[in-house]
């Protein structure tokens, strides 16, 4: 599969998001383990998680924890995956998401991460949203300060403005591998986070690339052109949402959710899937 930089590590430029197989509406983990095992069939060696991907409040790191049973399930050539989490986000239990960037708070939430992930340092540890009652500062100052310690590799941000991004890629001294912002044809706020990032050479990651779970089955039908380029390619309506992303920027990588075999086997074919120009600026265009 084509690959893509984050940091100082290759990736597949297909991610696999794993959001899916933890939160409501979740399938058996058998399913989930299959959908890992398919991307790695398929070529992917990204994947990105979250402590806060659960369901039921007593059940922090529910994704992570899948995840790495997944990796160690599927043996030789796991290793070559870089897994990808977050912290600063939180899940009460009844269907709510809040924040914690208290630097305290991530920085214990890091160590809890790399054990549930059966890892000495997480691969790519990212903020994962803004708190309003802490200094953004004092977030990022507590993921450098990981990054010196040794307790993670790589660090990132997620849900950032394109000052935020400069803002933390000053505090890590230049060393911001990665920005994790929705982005999909329908949801297209975070075209100037992505530009910005391509300038400096930083990883965009967009997540719900496809729209997200309720509203990526009627991709084809909100958004004509893409469908219309899906016929003229012979392609998945998906597989031309996230070839077109690709085609944005060399440092964009997508991670579509996804909890069956057949979606990231779909997905991941969209590395391979060569857009003309006029193709790619319709689609930017509509």
């Amino acid at each position: 599969m084509q690959q893509r930089t984050i940091g100082n590590r290759q990736v597949s430029a297909i991610g696999l998001g794993g959001m899916p197989m933890s939160i409501e509406g979740r399938p058996d983990e058998a399913r989930s383990v299959a959908a890992v095992h398919a991307a790695l069939d398929a070529g992917v060696t990204l994947i990105d998680t979250a402590d806060a991907y659960h369901r039921d409040a007593n059940e922090v790191g529910h994704n992570e924890t899948l995840i790495a049973r997944a990796l160690k399930e599927y043996g030789p050539g796991a290793d070559a995956v870089l897994v990808a989490t977050k912290g600063g986000h939180l899940r009460p239990g009844d269907g709510s998401w809040t924040q914690n960037g208290r630097p305290e708070y991530l920085k214990e939430a890091a160590k809890a991460s790399a054990q549930r992930l059966g890892v000495e340092a997480v691969g790519l540890y990212q903020f994962h949203r803004p708190d309003p009652n802490v200094p953004y500062a004092e977030s990022v100052g507590a993921i450098r300060d990981l990054l010196d310690e040794g307790v993670i590799q790589l660090a990132g941000i997620s849900n950032a403005s394109v000052a935020q991004i400069d803002e933390a890629n000053e505090i890590l001294g230049g060393r911001l591998a990665s920005v994790q912002n929705q982005f999909s044809p329908r949801f297209r706020s975070s075209e100037g986070e992505l530009d910005h990032c391509a300038k400096l050479g930083v990883a965009f990651l967009p997540w719900s690339p496809l729209g997200g779970i309720k509203s990526a089955p009627e991709l084809g039908s909100r958004h004509a052109a893409f469908n219309e380029v899906a016929e003229e390619v012979g392609a998945s309506v998906y597989q031309v949402t996230l070839a077109w992303q690709l085609a944005l920027a060399p440092v964009v990588v997508p991670i579509p959710g996804a909890s069956r075999p057949e979606s990231i086997r779909d997905s991941a074919g969209a590395a391979d899937l060569q857009l003309t120009g006029d193709q790619v600026a319709r689609l930017s265009a509509a």
